[in-house]
Parts: C-alpha cells; structure tokens; sequence
C-alpha cells in the first residue's frame, strides 16, 4: 500500500513456508486436539460425484504447490510474515470455540462427504 510501483498489479503474500494439505489439516487437528484420519478421495471422484463441487478442486486445490514471494519481496525485501501456520490454525480453532453462533454444520455438506467417504473411503 501506498508504493506507486505496486499500482495495477496483483500480489499474493504468503510465508516463506510451504505447507501440503496434510500439513493443513495437521495443524489444525493439533489445534484441537484430535488425530488426524485423512480419507484420500481422488479429485476426479469427488467431480463425478459431485460437478460443481468437482470443478473447483480440479484445479490448483487438487495438488499441493509452493507460492513464490519474489514479486512481492522485490518491492517490499523486508516483509517477513509474522504468524506461522501452525499459530494460526490456534487461534482460528480458538475463535471458533469461543463463539458458538459460528459453530453451524452445514448438513448438505456433511452428507455429501459421508457418501464420497462411504464409497470410496
């Protein structure tokens, strides 16, 4: 903000760190103090199951990948993100168990994963 460089472009700012999804989802079982059972349901599954669901995983979520700061660090070379993932999970959970009006299932998502975990779990 406010470096006339960084005017009409795009940057994305992330750590330095990269994370696989079972890193993720690691961190926030941790976080809540449980163990961590993935189910492996392929992308491809998942979009024949479930189309529109499908379609957005098809993409850059159905693979693990590493963001490159350099854009953003050659404008900003001291940036250093502040809080790691792992902390983050924390305080997120954390945030959640201290409201509940934000603790809603979301029932047709829930079913939907049971059916994709009972036939291909």
């Amino acid at each position: 903000m406010g470096n006339d460089r960084a005017i009409g472009e795009a940057y994305h700012i992330t750590s330095d760190n990269f994370l696989t999804w079972n890193a993720i989802y690691q961190a926030f079982a941790d976080a809540e103090g449980v163990s961590l059972n993935p189910v492996y349901i392929p992308s491809a599954a998942i979009a024949q199951v479930d189309p529109e669901w499908g379609a957005g995983l098809l993409g850059d979520k159905a693979h693990s990948v590493i963001f490159d700061d350099s854009k953003i660090k050659s404008l900003v070379p001291e940036f250093q993100a502040d809080i790691i993932y792992q902390d983050g999970a924390q305080e997120t959970a954390a945030w959640y168990r201290e409201n509940p009006a934000a603790q809603v299932i979301n029932q047709d998502l829930s079913d939907r994963m049971d059916h994709l975990i009972a036939k291909f779990g």
